[in-house]
């Protein structure tokens, strides 16, 4: 570890076995201010910012890729003596914590998919990713974000879920262009993680949303049956963004999951 190295932003609530939180692509750490006070009841529970994102702007990896942020991660937790943890992310999140999983295997007690998958991209989505790099290169991030945060909730619900995507429209406006961009590209480039949900020795849950259309309800059919102890919820009528969708029904899901890890 580089001891010079600035490490990533993060706050912290709580004192006891440890509870970490990542957020997803154009989020930061406020994604979690409403689960933070109750998870704290019982456990040390940090919710950092990656690195180029929130108040980790500046700290975007030289060489941007998914374990490249993974160990950021790893920096952090170190620093603050942290040897095991309960990790839960958010779709890029979830990317990094997986990749956590495969190179810190022994450093977990739980691993969280919330809203996220061990798949590599389609070359239909490889596609996608690289048609938004261009988008963002030529007209900039205000224009992407005012098109990508509202197709992540469940259309059906658009009206009653204004406000939080209003909230995540102004988090993910803050975004610097380059973040963006790169990675983008490191999620185009990602490998396929589904090894590290076979050979974890922690449980993983699966949060999913049945409208999600980020990461598709069938694509996780291949992916759940290949944990040793896996819990797998399935929210219907919602989206990418289960926090904010159905938050008393995701921190339920949260607060069992940790508690059963923590009883490993």
């Amino acid at each position: 570890m580089n001891m010079n190295q600035k490490k990533l932003s993060y706050i912290e609530q709580g004192a006891g076995e440890v509870i970490v939180l990542i957020h997803g692509f154009c989020e930061s750490k406020a994604i979690w201010q409403d689960f933070m006070p109750e998870l704290a009841k019982q456990y040390r529970v940090i919710a950092l910012d990656l690195g180029g994102f929130g108040e980790s702007a500046d700290l975007l990896p030289e060489i941007t890729s998914i374990m490249a942020l993974a160990d950021q991660v790893d920096d952090l937790l170190h620093s603050l003596q942290i040897e095991k943890c309960v990790m839960i992310g958010h779709s890029l999140g979830g990317y990094v914590s997986l990749a956590y999983g495969d190179k810190y295997t022994e450093k977990l007690k739980g691993l969280g998919l919330f809203h996220s998958t061990a798949l590599a991209d389609s070359d239909e989505k490889r596609k996608t990713r690289n048609n938004v790099i261009e988008f963002v290169e030529k007209n900039g991030v205000a224009p992407f974000i005012q098109n990508f945060v509202e197709p992540l909730f469940y259309s059906g619900r658009k009206e009653e879920l204004k406000p939080a995507i209003d909230f995540v429209k102004n988090i993910a406006l803050k975004t610097p262009q380059k973040t963006l961009v790169e990675v983008v590209k490191a999620m185009r480039d990602r490998k396929a993680r589904t090894n590290v949900l076979a050979k974890v020795d922690c449980p993983v849950m699966f949060i999913i949303g049945r409208e999600d259309t980020s990461v598709v309800f069938e694509s996780y059919a291949d992916q759940i049956v290949l944990p040793l102890d896996a819990s797998i919820h399935i929210i219907n009528r919602c989206g990418h963004m289960g926090m904010f969708e159905f938050p008393k029904e995701t921190l339920a899901m949260l607060k069992h999951f940790v508690r059963r890890c923590w009883k490993n």
